[in-house]
C-alpha cells in the first residue's frame, strides 16, 4: 500500500483542532496502519507559512500524497465522507 502522506493545519489546542487531531488519527490508525504519516502546523505558531500555503480556516486536512492534493476543512467527523475524500473505501456497516 501507498503511504500517505497528511499536513493537519490547525489553531492551537482548540476542541475542533483536537478533534480533527484525533478522528485523522482514527482513521489512519485503523485504514492506514503504518502506511501514513501526519504532520500538525499550529497556525498560531507558524502563521506565515499558514497563508503562504492558503489556509484560511482551521483545522484543514491536506492530503498531500498520494495525488492529487485534496484539503478538506473541518472535524473530519464524518468517516465515510472523510474516507471517501482520501479515497479509500467506505465502511459499509
Amino acid at each position: 500500500m501507498q503511504t500517505f502522506s497528511f499536513r493537519l493545519f490547525v489553531a492551537g489546542d482548540t476542541p475542533n483542532s483536537s478533534q480533527a487531531l484525533g478522528n485523522l488519527a482514527h482513521i489512519c490508525d485503523s485504514r492506514l496502519p503504518g502506511c501514513h504519516e501526519i504532520e500538525v502546523v499550529d497556525v498560531f505558531r507558524e502563521p506565515m507559512r499558514a497563508l503562504a500555503e492558503g489556509i484560511l480556516m482551521t483545522p484543514t486536512l491536506v492530503k498531500l500524497s498520494p495525488g492529487p492534493v485534496q484539503r478538506i476543512v473541518g472535524t473530519l467527523s464524518d468517516e465515510n465522507t472523510l474516507l471517501l475524500a482520501l479515497g479509500l473505501p467506505p465502511d459499509r456497516g
